[in-house]
Formats: structure tokens, sequence, C-alpha cells
């Protein structure tokens, strides 16, 4: 793509278009059982680019090959997509065999007249590797187990009825959102798609067509680079029948609207008033937000407290903030008689953690504005961390999503289950977006709480949530959904419209709910004794997408190897750098 747009890009875009409109025919043809052997195709391209998709990402973030936080690349590219292309074949290989998805997978009762998806693990291998951690999906309210059983397959139970082409403007942030959207697309929408990347990702895009020509050469797919001239022409054109972006509430609005400023501002202001949106098709999106962490009091030992604070270090700090799922305010209770202990613990852990280069574009503006917003925060190297006090106004640190390494802490009254109650009416009413909620509690809290901690659960307006556990979990578990609470609309998009990922295919989706261990092994053999108070166990010592994990980077390639490879005896080497940890 040249630096100006012209005829000629024009002229590459129309073809690219075309071409993905003959490919509709190609692929509606396709009996599911054939989508399920072309996926193993992508799997096998995949799994032979790992090691170059990772590098190549670590190297656009200013990660060499000696940095401790190189893994977060494996991960979160080719790990994440080479997980939601097995659970993908899964589905329709259940599909082609006449079997319904769900056949097998345990379908229970939630609060509120809802029914939630026992989604994850639905293999023995993630039950082992990530022992410890369950997933599930909450349908919306009303809807039976027997209705979740005959909504599952979405259009992959009517293949030969074509969705058009789909857009997918991809994310900058994370190598596998643009090529999961597209698989979502592909998959749960029978779209063709024409995937723009973000500029941040060009360097990716020979390693994406390597790892996707099985999707590339028969059509279903193409992949162009450009700025926003390029996507301002694509989600204008009327031989596309779909949009869905991965970006920021801006960016969605000026799609829709029209532009904010200049001469098109007041016309944009018309159109919005009158409820005549500039975009004439449909558009799906994820757009972020401000995630709390909510941390419910109890009675914590010293090496709980410095585990959850390098774990909320973690929701912060990976990929140096320039996350859309980042936590960014930690609740904590003002009536915690541990309360300033945590407080040190967690500036100790936000403050060690390793240092990385700010990357993302405009990092440095949002890193000033924060400061200007705060100028009495803590400055941690390129780091701040905001303690919110009575004479400091917390209105933007709760309203602005920051992507940038910037946390903070605010305090609400109470314990128990006055405190939950009060962090999620102060989660739902203040902080901007419904994307991911994170929630910490010791096992003998949550079992003294009883069918009160559910009800507050099932109380966060979030699409997801994660408990003794970050909701980024919600994203790379393929099983689950990844997308805004519902009820947002093109006039008040919040966090976004829909939802991604859902490799189960299901209707109806509210939202997924992630539950992880309180406390890493060996401390998790407690809660395998009689006298425990609830709990789980797991093998891991500490998690490798910790940001603290001292073999994180070698445990994250070798699990990502293992994922597209197999062998014995390099998972063995893998469990044993993550025992290190």
């Amino acid at each position: 793509m040249t630096s100006e747009f012209d005829d000629a890009d024009r002229k590459r875009l129309d073809a690219a278009i075309d071409e993905l409109h003959r490919g509709t025919r190609t692929w509606t043809a396709l009996a599911v059982s054939q989508r399920a052997t072309l996926l193993q195709a992508v799997r096998s391209s995949v799994s032979a680019v790992t090691e170059q998709w990772a590098r190549t990402a670590a190297d656009s973030k200013g990660l060499d090959a000696k940095h401790p936080l190189r893994g977060e690349e494996w991960l979160s590219g080719p790990y994440s997509t080479l997980g939601a292309l097995d659970a993908y074949i899964e589905t329709l290989s259940r599909l082609a065999a006449g079997r319904n998805p769900l056949e097998g997978i345990r379908i229970g009762r939630a609060p509120g007249g809802r029914c939630r998806v026992h989604a994850f693990p639905l293999t023995g291998l993630d039950s082992v590797l990530l022992s410890g951690f369950t997933g599930e999906v909450w349908l919306e309210p009303g809807v039976t187990p027997r209705a979740a059983r005959a909504g599952a397959g979405l259009a992959q139970r009517t293949p030969e009825e074509s969705g058009g082409v789909g857009l997918v403007l991809g994310a900058g942030n994370v190598t596998s959102i643009p090529i999961l959207d597209v698989l979502y697309e592909l998959l749960a929408h029978n779209r063709t798609v024409l995937l723009k990347v973000n500029p941040t990702q060009d360097a990716l895009v020979p390693t994406f067509e390597q790892a996707f020509a099985p999707l590339i050469e028969p059509g279903f797919l193409r992949i162009v680079r450009g700025g926003g001239d390029v996507g301002a022409y694509l989600t204008a054109h009327k031989k596309l029948a779909h949009v869905h972006i991965t970006g920021s509430a801006a960016t969605f609005d000026a799609i829709t609207w029209g532009p904010s400023t200049g001469s098109s501002a007041a016309a944009t202001k018309r159109r919005r008033r009158d409820n005549r949106p500039l975009l004439k098709k449909p558009i799906t999106a994820e757009l972020g937000g401000v995630s709390p962490i909510i941390v419910v009091p109890g009675e914590w030992t010293d090496a709980d407290l410095t585990f959850h604070a390098e774990h909320i270090a973690t929701m912060r700090l990976q990929n140096n903030g320039h996350n859309c799922i980042a936590g960014q305010v930690v609740i904590l209770s003002s009536d915690w008689d541990q309360g300033d202990q945590f407080r040190a613990a967690l500036r100790h852990a936000y403050a060690n953690a390793p240092e990385r280069p700010l990357w993302y574009p405009a990092a440095t503006q949002r890193m000033q504005q924060a400061d200007a917003d705060y100028p009495e925060a803590l400055a941690l190297g390129d780091r701040l961390l905001v303690e919110v006090d009575t004479a400091t106004d917390p209105t933007a640190l709760q309203t602005t999503e920051y992507f940038a390494p910037v946390l903070g802490v605010v305090e609400l009254a109470g314990t128990g289950q006055d405190f939950l109650d009060a962090a999620v009416a102060h989660a739902n009413d203040h902080l901007q977006g419904t994307l991911g909620a994170n929630l910490l509690i010791d096992p003998a809290t949550e079992r003294s709480l009883g069918t009160g901690f559910e009800r507050a659960l099932s109380q966060l307006r979030y699409g997801s949530i994660a408990v003794n556990a970050w909701t980024a979990l919600g994203f790379i578990f393929p099983t689950l959904t990844w997308g805004a609470y519902p009820g947002n609309t093109l006039d008040d998009v919040g966090s976004g419209i829909g939802v991604v990922h859902n490799a189960l295919l299901l209707d109806r989706v509210e939202r997924s709910v992630v539950r992880g261990p309180f406390r890493p092994f060996p401390r998790s053999l407690g809660a395998l004794l009689p006298s425990a108070h609830g709990g789980r166990f797991t093998i891991l010592p500490k998690p490798p997408w910790f940001v603290t994990a001292r073999t994180g980077a070698e445990a994250s390639e070798g699990l990502t190897r293992f994922r597209a490879h197999g062998g014995v005896m390099g998972l063995l080497k893998t469990l044993l750098q993550a025992l290190r940890a």
C-alpha cells in the first residue's frame, strides 16, 4: 500500500473484495466436514510459523531475545490461535457427524433464571496444564438448556447460506486478535473476510499470509495494509456486508456517525440527533474500557498478599498496559485490617516488575495525560501508581482508559457481603465500559458468603468476569466468549457490541466467567485437606503469564511448541521450567 491513498489502491481493494465474493460461492459449497479439514490445514501452517510469529511480534514491541517478558508474544499470538483452531475443529467435527456441539458438556443453573455452560476445560490436556482454572458461559436470562443446545452451531447449522463478505479492522496491540476475529466472521457468520491489519502489525503480514494460506488461496481471506484512509474507504464499500472492529470508541463513532471535529462535525452531530448513522451496514465491536480489580477482604497470609500483588501487577503491566483488558482500578476495603500490608506489597510488585518500552502509538501522550490528571501519583520508572485518598478526585482514573502503565487504587467501606455489594455497584456505576472485571477472594471468605457471592457475580455488568484469575484468560480460553456486556447501542457503544471467539458457537450469550485457584502450588495442596475451606488445587507454582515469573518466557514458548507439535519430552521440560517460575 502506498503512503497516499490513490486510484491504484482503490482498484487493488476492489479486486480483493471481488475475489472474496467469488470465494463465498466456494465457501458455501463446502460441507461442514470439509471446513473442519480446511481448518486442520490452517493449523498445520500456523504451527510451522510459531517461532517466526512470536519473534516478529516481540521485535516490533522492543523485546529482544533475552527479555524476560518475550513469552507474552508466544501466548497471546500463536498459542491463542492454535487453541482456537483446535476448539473450532472439534465443534465442526461434531456438527459434521450429526452431533450437537454441547453433547457431553454440562449445563447448570446460574442466578437470575440463567443457565451456564461449563465450557472449560473440555480436554484432559487443558485439565492438567491449567489445573484449577475453569470457565463458564452464562446465557441470557430465560434461555433453557434445551434452547442452548438447539442454538449451538450458529451459521454452521446452515452452511449453504452465505453471510457475504465481512470487513475486519484489526487491533494493533495483540497479534492474535485480528486472526481470531477473522475466524469468527468465517465460522459464526459464514462470511468470507477482508482483514485490514493495524499499521502496528505490518511486519507480521508476511507471517499471516504464510500461516493462513489455506484460507487465502481459495478466496476466503484477503489481508491488506493501510491507515485511516483505507479503513474509511472500506467501511463505506457497498460490497461489504458487515464491519467488525477492535479498537477505540472514538474510531467506532467516526465510522458509524462521521468525524466529530473539523468541517464535518456539524453534520455528524445532526446525524446523531436524528439517529441517521453514516454507516449503512451492521457493525460489531470490542472497544475496551476501565477494568476493576475487586479485592474482597479476608484473612490472608503474607504469601497470599505477595502473590496477588504480583497478580494485579500482571493485570496492569502485561504488554505494558497496552491491553483493552488491562486491570486499571483496584477496589480495596478501607476496613480491611491487612489493607496497609497489601498496599505495600502492591507498590513493591508494581515497581519491581521488569521494565519494557512504551511501544504503542500515543502511549507517551497518555502517560502525560495521567501525570497531569494526578500530579501526586507515585512515579515508578515509566509507570504510575495513583492511590486515591479523600482529597483526590477519582473521576479521570475511573473514566479514562489510559491504555498504558497507569494503575489506581480506590477504597470503599465495609467487609464481607456489604463490601462486595458496594464494590460491584461502584464498578457498574462509576467505571467506564463493561468488557471485563476481576475479583480476588480467599476460599474461606467466599464460602462464608454462600449464595451471596454468586448473586454478586450476577449483578456485575461485564462481559467477562474472572474470580481469582485475570480476565485475559477469558480471551485465551477459546470456548469462552469475548465481548462487552449486552445492551450497548450505536449511539452509546461503551465497550462494544457482540461477541467473538465462542468456539462452541453458542447463541444468546450474556457473559463468560473464569475461576482460578487463590493459592498456587505447593500452597494449593491445602485445598485437598479435609479441613480446607474450599479452594482449588493447581500444579502451577506461578503462572507463566505473570510478569514476575522468572521462567515465564521459556515456559510460554514451550507450551506453544507443545500445542503446535506435541512431544512428551518437550512438555516435561516445559513443566520443569514452570516449576522454577
